[in-house]
């Protein structure tokens, strides 16, 4: 029954996060077309089929059964419906092909620019109502490398101290991974190492190697091997383990990060000889690690006790600001990624997500955040949903947007014929890339 409930629940989430998205997207358009007094002739959130209607004035507002997207259909425009019954007809005032260029070319754009302005808004509700917590970057003396990792392989160390990215230092660890610094083509990170600072470079397919290995470094990298808390009964327990105990050495071995400790611990297939400081004293004890859970039942220690963290709050213009930095970064991050797709630098099959991978990510924020995590996650598929409608492809809203461009460099419109015929094949293209991703989605889903 669990599965039943996890699988509901991604759905309902997943659900909630497009509905927002698509209903913000096609009020845009809606807007901007009700502005310069166009006839709406329906307004859908999803597609067919219907399974909520009603009209008010000139307008048909329909829920949809299909949650994947929505239309507002403009008269005399040929859009996703397909219709241009009306292109033989006499032209109407209140019909989009009677107005200018510009006008429709705003009414075009006012549904990318709504989900941008959504993503500023919740990033900046976010840091209104929550303010964010930063790690000073001075903080953290420095971090612990896992032999075989990424960032092993680019030659990262243990005890070197991450202070900047891309030739430059930064104020807060949150700042070295940012989106638009992290999907850099010359991505490299400053590190002082022995009183020196080097610049650690990354490899073309170093966000590949990320998503295999599934993280890099986090402030958990340099947490000390302290103990916070012992959990009664354990291994650790029954040994004498203590909180505030610091576990220098196992087995004869040096250690000094939580990490570092959790390896050795699970690598074990036998008991371990511990040298633990306490009080300034040195203790030697034994601990047989559990045999299925490869675990002693110890805490790492909370970051609030080990760096010197920073809660910053945010009134409303500052708030603002942070929604509109954050939007900006994301957007030029999505927009470096999807070019690094293209050049090759990256795997497309492992980095470009349909709507499987949209709701498992949206579930999983949601469960690690919860509201935080689900209007996190909303915010980014809302910008990611913006540059994605731009793309140059009849039957979204950046091939509608080219018709324009040509009309307004030409002096006259594509014919409808020939409208009509991209817009199939563009429609054609989107269906099998829906399906391709989708695949794509279940076969990285189920391992394969």
């Amino acid at each position: 029954m669990d599965w039943i409930l996890s699988f509901s629940t991604t759905i309902l989430v997943f659900i909630a996060a497009i509905f927002i998205l698509v209903t913000v997207h096609e009020l845009g358009h809606f807007l901007a077309a009700k502005y310069f007094k166009m006839r709406v002739n329906k307004f859908s959130i999803g597609f067919p089929p219907k399974i909520f209607g009603f009209r008010k004035g000139e307008t048909e507002y329909v829920i949809g059964a299909t949650p994947l997207g929505g239309y507002v259909q403009i008269a005399g425009m040929i859009d996703e419906s397909m219709d241009d019954s009306f292109v033989e007809d006499e032209i109407k005032p209140d019909e989009f092909r009677s107005r200018p260029v510009w006008q429709r070319t705003i009414v075009i754009l006012a549904g990318v620019v709504f989900n941008m302005i959504l993503a500023i808004f919740i990033y900046a509700g976010m840091a209104w109502s929550y303010g964010e917590t930063v790690v000073p970057v001075r903080s953290v003396d420095s971090i612990y490398i896992q032999e075989g990792s990424v960032a092993s392989q680019i030659g990262l160390q243990t005890g070197d101290r991450l202070i900047g990215v891309n030739g430059r230092e930064v104020d807060y660890f949150n700042q070295l991974f940012s989106p638009s610094s992290i999907t850099d083509r010359e991505l490299s990170f400053l590190v002082e190492r022995g009183g020196e600072t080097l610049t650690i470079p990354t490899p073309p397919n170093f966000l590949d190697l990320i998503n295999r290995e599934g993280r890099f470094i986090d402030e958990t990298n340099a947490l000390p091997s302290e103990v916070s808390r012992v959990l009664d009964d354990s291994p650790a327990y029954n040994a004498g383990l203590q909180p505030g105990d610091r576990i220098v050495a196992v087995n004869g071995e040096e250690v000094n990060y939580w990490l570092q400790l959790v390896n050795i611990i699970q690598g074990s297939e036998s008991s371990l000889e511990m040298e633990v400081l306490r009080s300034g004293e040195t203790l030697a004890l034994q601990v047989t690690p559990d045999p299925e859970s490869r675990t002693i039942g110890i805490q790492a220690p909370h970051p609030a006790d080990v760096f010197e963290l920073q809660q910053k709050s945010y009134n409303a213009a500052q708030a603002f600001g942070v929604g509109f930095d954050r939007t900006n970064d994301t957007f030029f991050g999505i927009i470096k990624g999807i070019g690094r797709m293209f050049s090759g630098d990256i795997s497309v099959r492992e980095n470009l997500g349909g709507p499987v991978a949209i709701a498992n990510i949206t579930r999983e924020a949601t469960d690690a955040g919860g509201w935080r995590g689900f209007w996190n996650i909303t915010a980014f598929l809302s910008i990611t949903l913006a540059i994605m409608n731009m793309l140059p492809i009849p039957a979204l809203d950046g091939g509608h947007f080219m018709f324009l461009v040509y009309e307004g460099i030409t002096r006259r419109e594509p014919s409808p014929k020939v409208r009509m015929g991209l817009q199939q094949l563009g429609f054609i293209f989107l269906i099998g890339l829906f399906i391709l991703i989708t695949f794509n989605d279940i076969l990285r889903t189920f391992g394969g």
